[in-house]
């Protein structure tokens, strides 16, 4: 899955290299904390930071014969600093190094996927405005109810994606703790002192209170904005998708040069790029129920949160950032059918406009119940035996005792529609 949908820098975030380079910082730092309190001797710091170099290959080879990854980490270091490696992790515990180096790998990513959200969201307000008087109609139950415009409804869309950046950008935040507070979490062979130097270098704040790990919660809050991400990113493919079916296409995907719909049927055009967006925010989802699963831990921690992430973290950032550039390239491709838009709008033979006609009526005097009745049997006679919902009205007795048909044609202007679609813009996009 990570080779298909990957993209450079996000999957190198993740790869062992980068890993393994994230702990040497936080044992270096712990390091150089111990030798301002005094604990370690300058030179031999010194020496460590000099000669300290990661070899994956080593480590893996280490880790196979002592079944445990930071003891590999730090046997490998030691190989190549020699004596003076032994200062190395005084007084730490393992999570020490993997909780508060998975937070820079997970604010990493972050910021990568913060920067998606930023030019999807710039695309987004270029393509409502471009479409902001594109007339359409509205649909509620999959049914035709009211004019639109495509542009309102991208419109919707942008506003969603600015709230999820400002999810995104919280969740950032609540992973940007670490902690150096040793086994157990009570500082009883390290000062506090050293987790706030190494946190304060590393741009993270000291983990408040904690045991042996950074709760997990954390990492769930995180989990579940991308899933919430990944379920905006559904709901507006998904729209794409009925937009574009044959019945409607009033929006299709665009269709390069060379592609092919269909191994049997020739003519075939499909929202794929959309249908794999819904796909995949299926499987960002479910990492977001795993992390949650991962909050209740036996006592001070175990491990059973620790396979977990070392799946669900990498894919489904990796997976966040191929949805977003994906649904970016959807949108800046999207062909868009005005013409088919207005067809549309005419399928029902104007009974969109049934709302403006009753409130017309119910101004004018008639009384709510006999209002809506009269109007509901004129549309219902058009479903079923079609014509102009108009010319059904201006024949109706009734209706003509309260509505000249001059009243009656301005109930169907779309015009009426767009009235303040303006102020609509205006708070959406800060102008």
């Amino acid at each position: 899955m990570i080779e298909r949908y990957s993209r450079p820098r996000m999957v190198a975030i993740w790869t062992s290299a980068h890993k393994y380079e994230m702990w040497l910082k936080v044992e270096l730092l712990a390091c150089e904390a111990l030798v301002h309190e005094g604990e370690v001797p300058e030179s031999a710091f010194n020496t460590i930071r000099s000669k300290a170099r990661i070899d994956s290959d080593r480590i893996d080879e280490l880790e196979k014969e002592v079944k445990h990854d930071v003891i590999a980490f730090l046997s490998s270091i030691t190989e190549k600093v020699g004596e003076e490696g032994r200062f190395l992790h005084m007084g730490m515990t393992s999570s020490d190094v993997l909780d508060t180096a998975l937070a820079l790998q997970m604010r990493e990513a972050a910021d990568i996927l913060i920067e998606d959200l930023l030019s999807l969201l710039e695309l987004l307000k270029e393509k409502a405005g471009q479409y902001k008087e594109t007339v359409m109609i509205g649909r509620s139950h999959g049914i035709h109810g009211e004019p639109i415009t495509f542009g309102l409804k991208i419109a919707l869309w942008y506003a969603e994606m600015e709230r999820n950046l400002v999810r995104i950008r919280q969740a950032k935040e609540v992973i940007s703790f670490g902690k150096i507070s040793g086994a157990m979490g009570t500082y009883a062979h390290l000062s506090p002192s050293v987790e706030d130097y190494v946190c304060g270098k590393l741009g993270l704040k000291p983990e408040p209170v904690s045991n042996q790990i950074v709760q997990r919660d954390r990492h769930a809050q995180y989990l579940q904005t991308l899933a919430m991400i990944a379920a905006s990113l559904e709901k507006f493919s998904v729209e794409i998708r009925h937009l574009q079916r044959t019945e409607v296409l009033e929006v299709e995907e665009p269709f390069e040069a060379g592609q092919k719909g269909s191994s049997a049927m020739p003519h075939k055009r499909n929202p794929v790029g959309s249908e794999n967006i819904s796909g995949l925010a299926r499987v960002i989802r479910s990492y977001a129920s795993a992390a949650l699963e991962d909050i209740p831990l036996w006592h001070e921690r175990d491990i059973s949160h620790s396979s977990v992430e070392r799946v669900i973290l990498p894919d489904s950032t990796v997976l966040l950032d191929y949805m977003l550039c994906r649904f970016t390239k959807i949108m800046r491709g999207l062909v868009v059918y005005p013409n088919r838009m207005r067809q549309n709008l005419e399928r029902t033979g104007g009974t969109l406009f049934s709302q403006k006609v009753l409130i017309c009526l119910i101004k004018k005097g008639m009384e709510r119940e006999e209002a809506y009745a009269l109007v509901q049997a004129s549309a219902m006679q058009v479903y079923e035996k079609g014509g102009s919902f108009k010319d059904v009205l201006k024949e109706d007795g009734q209706v003509s005792s309260f509505l000249s048909a001059k009243e009656v044609e301005a109930c169907f202007d779309p015009k009426q529609y767009l009235l303040h679609i303006d102020r609509v813009y205006k708070r959406v996009f800060h102008e």
